[in-house]
């Protein structure tokens, strides 16, 4: 075993032990692999196995870059076994994270942290991504333990006194998503703009830290998400309002951008697939009067046009009344939805996945390309590994590990 010596952090010596083969690799791959453990192709590029960190919020970041909290919970995924990381939503712009805590990835000082992320996660055989993201409306919030030490139930907004914004919250239309919460500025054309150059720009910060693949979130209520949905964007121009070409003419034309800028590798999309608002998805008269599956699929066949390579298919976020029955697997109807309509679009499942021959199950009914875990993977880092021993597949633990397994 040869080391692998990283001097690329001023004033570091970076030792990654590397591990061949990579950690989470199966020592045997013919049918009889589960297909958890099978590797996935996506532009060329392989990934190891179907298991893939979904991004987490962390809350934890120096303003806007990673700290050495981010190494040890990414690195630590990436020494037990998954097939990808992508890394928590990260704001292109500094008034577009949730709170004063959370990454960033609009000025070039925030590269160096996450490159040596991307370089520890490398030498695991770990692929590695990041999210990309605006907050839209729902941006300057008090990160989830501020609101606990002031003893307040729900997310309020950050003042300035408190490193907020409320005044430089931007979103489709003027309706805030509670009472709790700021109220937003119904963003211009040059805004729009304005924003597409700094996704861009952070695609550029993306190459230069190493990344494999970017994320666009599209979900949980948050920019994009909100634009698209009829409940949080009642524009009456031509990027909003009733009509679906309407309110999806922004986030794809965003897309596109994105997609030229960064040809070469897997660019995946976050969708929520539905508002789970009561009632119907639309009216008798075909007026739409929430975000749905319906839609979603639409969405999701523009993006496959585009030459997005992966739908994350989540829910929720944009309606603050939403009543969502969780449940294990409770997502995965939509992702199923999404995969007989277009079946030669990758699509990864997501929320309350916890037993891996479920896991299993759901790649094997071609209801998914991916199992996205985040609270599992809190919970029991070594997941991979259990899923392996519980499927009877032999997978590579890492070197430092190979006495527990």
């Amino acid at each position: 075993m040869s080391p692998n010596i990283n001097h690329s952090v001023p004033g570091a010596y970076q030792y990654f032990p590397l591990n061949e083969p990579a950690v989470g690799n199966s020592l045997t791959l013919d049918e009889n692999t589960p297909f958890l453990f099978r590797p996935l192709i996506l532009r060329g590029m392989e990934f190891k196995n179907r298991i893939f960190v979904s991004p987490m919020c962390q809350y934890s970041s120096d303003n806007g870059h990673a700290t050495d909290w981010h190494l040890v919970h990414i690195g630590g995924f990436a020494t037990r076994g998954v097939g990808a990381i992508c890394m928590e939503a990260t704001s292109v712009v500094p008034e577009g994270r949730i709170s004063p805590e959370d990454a960033g990835l609009w000025t070039d000082t925030q590269i160096e942290p996450l490159r040596r992320i991307v370089n520890f996660c490398h030498a695991q055989g770990t692929k590695i991504g990041i999210q990309l993201a605006h907050a839209g409306r729902k941006a300057s919030t008090h990160a989830p333990w501020v609101q606990l030490k002031a003893g307040k139930g729900a997310p309020h907004t950050a003042s300035e006194d408190e490193n907020g914004w409320p005044d430089s919250v931007y979103g489709p239309s003027n309706k805030p998503f509670s009472d709790t919460y700021p109220i937003p500025k119904a963003m211009s054309e040059q805004d729009m703009k304005k924003l597409q150059d700094a996704f861009i720009s952070a695609i550029q910060r993306c190459k230069k830290a190493g990344f494999d693949f970017i994320e666009l979130h599209a979900a949980h209520g948050y920019l994009l998400h909100s634009f698209v949905s009829p409940l949080s964007n009642d524009r009456n121009d031509e990027f909003g309002g009733q009509l679906l070409e309407n309110r999806l003419r922004f986030p794809l034309r965003l897309m596109k951008s994105c997609r030229e800028a960064w040809p070469d590798k897997p660019l995946f999309v976050r969708i929520s697939a539905s508002d789970w608002a009561e009632g119907p998805e639309k009216d008798g008269l075909g007026v739409w009067l929430q975000w749905g599956i319906e839609q979603s699929i639409i969405f999701a066949e523009e993006l496959q046009k585009l030459g997005v390579d992966l739908i994350d298919c989540s829910s929720g976020g944009n309606w603050v009344k939403q009543k969502i029955p969780v449940k294990h697997g409770y997502q995965v109807h939509f992702a199923e939805a999404l995969k007989q309509a277009l079946p030669t679009l990758p699509v990864g499942t997501v929320g309350m996945i916890t037993e891996p021959l479920e896991a299993e199950s759901y790649l094997k009914s071609g209801k998914a390309d991916v199992i996205f875990l985040a609270r599992e993977l809190i919970r029991t880092p070594h997941w991979p590994l259990f899923a392996a021993q519980k499927l009877g597949v032999a997978v590579r633990a890492a070197n430092q590990y190979l006495r527990g397994w």
